[in-house]
Order: C-alpha cells, then sequence, then structure tokens
C-alpha cells in the first residue's frame, strides 16, 4: 500500500515521511557498523534519503523497499569510505585506533571488548567486512546478500568465514 502512496504525486511526500521515519533507525545502525563514526553515519544517512527521493521514479518494486534503501545505504557507505580512503594521508597505524575512537564517542555505548570487536571489524578488507556485518550483526541469509551485493552465496561464505578467522586471530593478539 505505502508503495503505491508513493506513485501517486498528492500522497507521495506523506509516504516518503512515513518510510523516512520506519527506516531511519535501522538503517542508521548499519551505516554506523560500516564506517563507526556517529556523524560520518548522520551525513550518510542524508544522502541516503536523498538519493532515495530522486530516485523514486527509479524504483522497480522488483524487491522490497527496505531492500532498496539498503543498497543505497550500503553504497554511499562504501563510497564515503572509498574517498575517506583517497583523502586520509595519515595511516591506520598513526592515527588513534577504531577501538579508541569508539570508547571516546559519547554514542558508543559498547565496553572494550565491543570497540575491540570493531576495531578487528574496521580492519578487514571492504567485502569481508560488508559480509561479516550482515551476516553477524543483521543475520542476513547468503541468498538476500547475494541480491543486494549481486555476487555469488559461495563467494559470500568464504568472505564470512575468513572475515571470522582475521576477527579471532585479531582478538587472541590484541586482548588485554
Amino acid at each position: 500500500m505505502l508503495v503505491s502512496q508513493l506513485n501517486d504525486p498528492k500522497t507521495r511526500r506523506s509516504a516518503f515521511a512515513t518510510i523516512v521515519r520506519q527506516y531511519h533507525e535501522p538503517l542508521y545502525w548499519k551505516v554506523r557498523r560500516i564506517v563507526l563514526d556517529h556523524d560520518d553515519a548522520n551525513d550518510i544517512m542524508q544522502n541516503v534519503f536523498l538519493k532515495a527521493w530522486t530516485n523514486l521514479d527509479d524504483f522497480r518494486q522488483q524487491s522490497k523497499i527496505s531492500t532498496w534503501l539498503y543498497r543505497i545505504a550500503v553504497n554511499e557507505s562504501l563510497d564515503f569510505l572509498r574517498k575517506q580512503k583517497t583523502a586520509s594521508s595519515v595511516s591506520a597505524d598513526e592515527d588513534l585506533s577504531v577501538a579508541n575512537r569508539l570508547m571516546a564517542d559519547e554514542y558508543f555505548d559498547g565496553d572494550a571488548a565491543q570497540a575491540l570487536l570493531h576495531e578487528a571489524i574496521a580492519r578487514l578488507p571492504e567485502v569481508q567486512r560488508m559480509v561479516f556485518n550482515l551476516r553477524y550483526f543483521d543475520e542476513m541469509k547468503y541468498s538476500e546478500m547475494s541480491k543486494l551485493l549481486d555476487t555469488s552465496e559461495g563467494a559470500l561464505k568464504a568472505s564470512y568465514h575468513l572475515a571470522v578467522k582475521k576477527i579471532t586471530d585479531y582478538v587472541r593478539n590484541h586482548d588485554e
């Protein structure tokens, strides 16, 4: 029903406002797990909903609106990380560690073990980090991930298992 309201110019704005209210928080946390920083996640969320609004006519309704929004959020997050990586001349070792930044972040309510987990996740290659986040935190099925990331289930399973091994090794080596 909400999708039909999006197609009607008279109800489009209110339907989109409903979508923003419904999906903002879950999308925020998905983005936040990718970029880690609250302010960056908020900026990306603005871009996500702006892009969704401007591309409503391109939504083909072949997937759920949540899947479409999630794909936009993932792409915006990855674009942000790529831009950040090329713009940054400071190496990860010279910068504050992810764990230290999280512990200093007023929006992070985890403990040192959770910060260490996020540190290990942040050190994964982009694809492994994305697959790990989707599977571990969102409990997404490989079949859904396959559609979202446009890759085979076998490749996703391999990426997840490599990510788990790397995270486990990192945590073992850095646990205090």
